[in-house]
């Protein structure tokens, strides 16, 4: 597909000015460090395809997130390895919020995130990252890089603590650089009502947040298409619940979304992709 201006949502010119925008979508087409399902450098083309059809209008939050402007950019692309792409997206994304605007990340796998956290913590003082995702991504290495998809959450709190919802699947040589007190397991949150368990995550936040999400944090019975599904999982207002109660209290400065993998689902886990990050805009975008 072609990555014009207003490919999310497929915006009007009026509504996706690259001028004026004050939301910036960044796809990441990159899939050079995933280690079982191949394809998630084709999901940022999936996501912004299957964008327009969601209704623009947001029934939960009652507004059109994108009347602040959505502009989508040329895709970045990188044949080379993950320290490089993390360069390059790191330039882009500090790029963006240099200007006071809201970069959004679309993955590509999961070490797209690590530049842009890189430029948020470079830039933005007393910054955390709240990570949603199936997986701890903590590991120091992995099959010869810093920068793997399984390293980026060892990466990202270098620069800023870290706090992870939504976990049901650890090594052995991740366990003892966990925080307790910061991590949230699929299998204990989801035996327990949101209001016992999503408290404790904002509170665990700083009141400036990066939020990066992958996709397979959701249980693979409602989003399948990912390049690494567990059992179990997330459900829909699981995550939309959360990203709401970080929002109201908190400073959203960045998001990224990550690790769709397309398959043969009728586009359904593409469509769930992007209307998630159309509602994360709202929620976090939303007037107050």
């Amino acid at each position: 597909m072609t990555f014009h201006p207003g490919a999310f949502l497929d915006l009007t010119p009026e509504q996706s000015d690259p001028a004026t925008s004050h939301v910036v979508i960044v796809p990441v087409p990159y899939d050079e460090t995933s280690t079982w399902l191949k394809g998630a450098d084709r999901g940022p083309a999936a996501l912004l395809e299957a964008s327009g059809a969601i209704e623009t209008w947001d029934l939960e939050t009652g507004w059109e997130p994108h009347s602040v402007g959505f502009t989508t950019r040329p895709p970045v692309l990188c044949d080379q390895g993950p320290e490089v792409l993390a360069e390059l997206v790191e330039a882009e994304v500090g790029g963006i919020l240099d200007e006071d605007r809201f970069p959004v990340v679309i993955g590509g796998e999961h070490s797209v995130s690590i530049g842009a956290i890189r430029a948020a913590a470079h830039r933005i003082s007393g910054l955390s990252v709240l990570q949603i995702d199936a997986h701890a991504d903590t590991r120091e290495e992995y099959e010869g890089s810093r920068f793997n998809h399984a390293c980026v959450m060892a990466r990202a709190r270098q620069w800023c603590p870290i706090s992870q919802v939504g976990l049901r699947s650890v090594d052995v040589s991740e366990l003892a650089g966990l925080d307790p007190e910061r991590v949230w397991y699929a299998h204990r949150i989801l035996e327990r009502p949101r209001e016992s368990w999503i408290p404790a995550v904002v509170d665990s936040l700083t009141e400036q947040v990066y939020l990066t999400i992958d996709l397979d944090a959701f249980d693979p019975s409602l989003l399948p298409a990912t390049g690494t599904p567990e059992p179990g999982g997330l459900g829909w207002y699981d995550v939309v619940r959360l990203i709401d109660a970080v929002a109201e209290s908190r400073r959203v400065v960045a998001l990224d979304v990550v690790e769709l993998c397309p398959i043969t689902d009728h586009g359904t886990s593409a469509y769930i992709a992007a209307r998630l990050v159309h509602r994360a805009l709202a929620a976090i975008l939303r007037p107050r």
